[in-house]
């Protein structure tokens, strides 16, 4: 019988990571889905101009950092048409869907393949290999920067901004659960 492959907190952060940012995504998009296609597409202050350019932006980064993560052909998606979805709700369910793909690719994570390069391919060079680890701390982290982003472009809107710090604690898992439940994901 083989081994089983080794894992480590730093395995279990990372899928915890994942279904946070499954939840923040799926939180803050539907908070999203009141705003009318107009209003979801009209200028905003942020890096990108508008809720629906950020989170449109979002969801081909991560494809992209995920088919990387996950061996694929990354370099396709700057020879693909990026997402454009012009509402939130179909953006809500694209996101899902990628979301749930990155919890499966962090599923599948050992120390080992943590430690491993990654290519992250560029059609206009060729960038030194990161380890897979700090390519998912980077996804992490694109995602909070433009959800934070996001998230104050929808207080500019007739819509509150819902709170999206109530994912880790004992304490808050009645505030999070509906929300886990939507997405399928263990409420604890």
């Amino acid at each position: 019988m083989a081994a089983e492959p080794s894992t480590s907190g730093l395995v279990n952060h990372f899928v915890a990571m994942a279904r946070n940012n499954a939840w923040a995504n799926h939180r803050l998009l539907s908070a999203c889905e009141a705003l009318s296609p107009s209003e979801f597409a009209a200028p905003r202050t942020g890096f990108f101009p508008s809720l629906r350019a950020t989170f449109n932006h979002i969801l081909w980064v991560d494809q992209y950092y995920i088919d990387a993560v996950a061996g694929l052909d990354a370099l396709r998606r700057y020879n693909e048409p990026g997402p454009d979805f012009a509402d939130a709700h179909a953006m809500r369910l694209a996101q899902t869907v990628s979301d749930k793909r990155l919890i499966a690719v962090c599923e599948r994570q050992t120390d080992a393949t943590l430690a491993a390069d990654c290519v992250l391919p560029r059609p206009n060079r060729r960038p030194p290999l990161s380890k897979t680890a700090a390519v998912l701390e980077h996804l992490f982290q694109h995602q909070i920067h433009h959800r934070g982003q996001a998230h104050a472009m929808l207080s500019g809107t007739a819509v509150k901004p819902p709170q999206l710090d109530e994912f880790f604690l004992a304490g808050e898992e009645a505030l999070r659960r509906d929300e886990l439940r939507a997405l399928g994901l263990p409420e604890t």
